[in-house]
């Protein structure tokens, strides 16, 4: 291939992988979300080759099936990311979309495949805690209005078709998400960086905490902002993604 070119393109990641980027970054969304999450971060981290991840039952996948269990989910993006793993690679992952990235990396090391020179997880308990979420114990119009307010806080009108729509991708989500059980924790072999956004109303540092026993390398960030300002990629978040590198 010709430097540049691209191999061929997966479901799983939205922007055609390029043969010749030094690093990866994969990218999870959200529960509810996907990989439009990140569309802001590919002309900030132009010396990282962004790859947001896309998860079956959204978006351009909204006819795909719904991935069912984050074990499901993670041995599926096994098989999809392996002939993406061949050069160095982190993950970022936020708020319970970390718990499927937690779940891939150790898929990849029982596999013997390569796994993050980092993972990234932001604003999002520990996996042997994440019943604590606010959200799981919702009711569907609580939700519903959630989306709502998520959807104008990008500045979008939010219509009922939308809302719709996006209640039932995070419904399906939030299914998942209460299924999930990790009662002991299970290090990676890969450095954890923990991201905490200080204006973040629902997740403090304390509830972060828990991802102490994850690695034998955790570093816990304090950046400015709210729980969903990553998705503007933020200078302090550039910079703590390419230092690894």
């Amino acid at each position: 291939m010709t430097p540049g070119s691209t191999t061929a393109l997966s479901p799983w990641v939205v922007r055609p992988p390029s043969t010749d980027s030094p690093a990866r970054i994969f990218c999870f969304p959200f529960s509810g979300s996907g990989a439009s999450a990140f569309s802001a971060w590919p002309a900030a981290l132009d010396d990282i080759e962004v790859c947001p991840v896309q998860f079956p039952g959204r978006e351009n996948r909204l006819a795909h099936p719904h991935y069912g269990t984050y074990e499901k989910l993670a041995a599926a993006l096994v098989e999809a990311l392996t002939p993406l793993l061949d050069r160095p690679f982190a993950f970022f992952a936020h708020c319970a979309g970390a718990l499927p990235a937690y779940e891939t990396v150790l898929r990849l090391a029982e596999l013997g495949l390569p796994t993050p020179d980092c993972l990234f997880v932001s604003g999002q308990p520990a996996p042997h805690d994440a019943s604590r979420d606010r959200m799981l114990s919702m009711t569907e119009p609580e939700l519903r209005a959630e989306v709502e307010s998520f959807v104008r806080s990008r500045g979008i009108e939010p219509r009922p078709d939308m809302v719709d729509m996006g209640l039932m991708v995070l419904l399906r989500d939030h299914a998942a998400a209460a299924a999930y059980r990790r009662r002991e924790p299970v290090q990676v072999d890969c450095p954890i960086v923990v991201l905490h956004w200080r204006d973040d109303p629902d997740v403090s540092l304390g509830d972060l905490q828990g991802w102490r026993r994850y690695a034998h390398s955790v570093e816990f960030r304090v950046v400015d902002g709210g729980h969903y300002d990553f998705m503007d990629a933020p200078d302090e978040l550039q910079k703590l993604l390419t230092r690894w590198l």
